[in-house]
């Protein structure tokens, strides 16, 4: 019954991914975007270049969220996976991706996006299969691009064996798997999360007749981590994928790993006891892979995660994100200057993971009550905008398909502190579709191309596919697509391709230190320092030209090479008192570098 050995009758012959008699051949690994995109493969990197050995490539790296199921489909059934996946390797390499991050792809009943796990050694038949695994994480490294997977390390699906087992046999081995109570009075302080669908965090199973604990969804369990067989379980399905080549894990959920009665069991130091046995055994037995924690909390909290370089070596910083969206309707960069003085500093080995959207909606738990009226009644006016505590829309809709909006929020996600992550079809300002349930509507097939009923994302009938592509100007597919965007240099996929170059080649970003500078509330300035290389950040917050005032003593005389931004060249610094106008919603980055900056090739 373990889950290393749990029955895989269902998973075809390694290395096949099934199709219907009358599915198209799947698409070669190799092949180009399309006949128009002929520019693809003449910038890739050399063939077999592979990974470097540094051990703090996390530090430098611009991650990708890819969500399988809606990327590529390579089998013609409507549904995206590995194949597709890694038919669209030589797209992430043309682009400037160094990572990417794979969302769930175990077996799963899909009742939550596979975050709710049926078998954490197992692929879902539908994506591929293990061989299919191995061949993209080899592609990749091929490529130079790490691969991480999500682990849901709190909970598993009710339909897991441990759990049927659990529930069937209350003394036998995995009786003691789950949090059981005769009750549902236990942890009375511990919130509930989703607050739109659960009432409790206890749900009773009539057939043990016992109540079971879950943070999530009630068809969502907690394991049991005082149980010490489900830590050796947990560290043994993390070994199968990293014997597999995997580079690193996004665990997910790990503030509540460990209940405990008169807290609200977040935090809790028996959690943090499990993580640095994760980790341990990580740097113990397979070293330069990395560990991003997902724990949505106060950044004074996150730093908890880190330990002392000993536990996670990135964590997500959810408190930046709703206060880089508050700063742009408010005109005023105050909320990022308040939570980024806040945030404390890092062990040297550790860094922040930064974004602007992903797979889940925008969280506002990390604000107050006021704040988050103000960015519902901004933001989401519509309440089928709105789910749980966030807001279920993709960036170029939250953002009135306002380019140049688009781009001041990526250029300082660029160049604030962190690794930052894409979305998937952020990259050419994707659409959403409020209209489908719970998280899908952000979910939606990638627009490859304008041909429609598919995309270029599924040669299938579009009544196969799990989610509709948008239709409607201006985020359908005939509006916005990657075939079309690569062919305009003016395009955000090109911009987009260009500033994540411009971050490459000057390591400042990821290794740099970060110092806010005094200006007008309307301009976010701040500056990244490394040895002698200095780069200055200003960033206009809103919809009138602005002019920027800073201070750049020691810097006289010298005239700062503009490495992006929204205006061409930059005046001479003549005294300290620097001015520099910035048009509605612009941003530069100003580069003194001496020696000039370390034009390196891609980690």
């Amino acid at each position: 019954m373990t889950d290393a050995t749990h029955p895989a009758s269902t998973e075809p012959e390694p290395g096949v991914i099934p199709q219907p008699a009358s599915a198209p051949s799947a698409s070669p690994v190799h092949a180009p975007l399309s006949p128009a995109s002929p520019t693809i493969q003449a910038t890739l990197p050399a063939p077999g270049r592979g990974l470097n050995d540094d051990p703090l490539w996390y530090k430098k790296a611009v991650f990708y969220e890819v969500w399988v199921r809606s990327f590529r489909d390579s089998t013609g059934t409507g549904t995206g996976d590995l194949n597709g996946l890694i038919s669209r390797l030589d797209y992430l390499a043309w682009l400037g991706v160094d990572c990417i991050w794979i969302p769930p792809f175990f077996p799963s009943p899909e009742r939550d996006g596979g975050y709710d796990v049926e078998l954490f050694t197992g692929i879902q038949v539908q994506l591929g299969t293990h061989q299919g695994m191995k061949t993209l994480l080899d592609e990749a490294h091929a490529r130079g691009i790490r691969v991480i997977s999500d682990f849901v390390v709190n909970h598993t699906s009710a339909d897991h064996p441990w759990f049927i087992a659990s529930r069937e046999d209350p003394d036998g081995e995995y009786g003691d798997y789950y949090v059981w109570r005769d009750d549902d009075t236990g942890y009375p302080d511990a919130r509930i999360i989703f607050i739109d669908t659960e009432e409790s965090n206890w749900t009773f199973d009539p057939v043990r007749k016992q109540f079971y604990w879950h943070r999530f969804y009630s068809h969502q369990p907690d394991l049991n981590y005082e149980n010490p067989k489900v830590v050796e379980e947990i560290l043994d399905a993390l070994r199968f994928w990293l014997d597999l080549g995997v580079d690193g894990f996004r665990l997910d959920a790990v503030p509540y790993l460990i209940e405990d009665e008169g807290t609200n069991c977040e935090n809790l130091p028996g959690t943090h006891d499990i993580l640095k046995r994760i980790r341990a055994m990580v740097d113990e037995e397979y070293p330069g892979r990395m560990l991003l924690a997902e724990a949505n909390q106060w950044p004074n909290e996150v730093v908890e995660y880190f330990g002392d370089g000993d536990e996670f070596h990135m964590a997500f910083h959810f408190p930046v994100m709703p206060r880089m969206f508050m700063a742009l309707k408010q005109g005023s960069s105050k909320a990022i200057r308040e939570i980024l003085a806040d945030t404390p500093e890092l062990p040297e080995n550790c860094q922040w993971a930064t974004f602007l959207r992903n797979h889940d909606e925008l969280t506002l738990e990390m604000v107050t009550e006021e704040e988050r009226q103000y960015l519902w009644n901004e933001y989401a006016p519509v309440p089928k905008m709105r789910l749980n505590l966030g807001i279920r829309r993709r960036l170029a809709p939250l953002l009135d398909n306002d380019e140049r909006q688009i781009r001041l929020m990526h250029a300082m996600l660029l160049a604030l502190p962190g690794s930052p992550v894409l979305y998937y079809g952020d990259e050419i300002g994707m659409g959403d579709n409020i209209w489908l349930p719970d998280r899908d509507g952000v979910r939606t097939p990638m627009q490859w191309t304008s041909e429609l009923p598919g995309a270029g994302f599924s040669e299938a009938n579009s009544y196969l596919f799990p989610k509709p592509i948008p239709c409607v100007p201006p985020f359908g597919a005939q509006d916005v697509n990657v075939a079309d965007q690569q062919a305009n240099p003016d395009s955000l996929l090109n911009w987009l391709r260009e500033i994540l170059a411009q971050r490459r080649k000057h390591e400042v970003f990821g290794l740099g230190d970060f110092q806010q500078i005094d200006c007008d509330d309307s301009i976010l300035a701040f500056s990244r320092n490394q040895g002698s290389t200095h780069v200055f950040c200003l960033n206009n917050l809103t919809a009138w030209p602005q002019l920027a005032e800073v201070k750049m003593a020691g810097f006289e005389g010298r005239v700062p090479a503009v490495l992006s931004g929204s205006i061409g060249e930059a005046p001479e610094v003549i005294t300290e008192d620097y001015r520099i106008e910035l048009p509605p919603y612009g941003y530069v980055w100003l580069l003194f570098s001496d020696p000039p900056a370390n034009d390196s090739a891609r980690n």
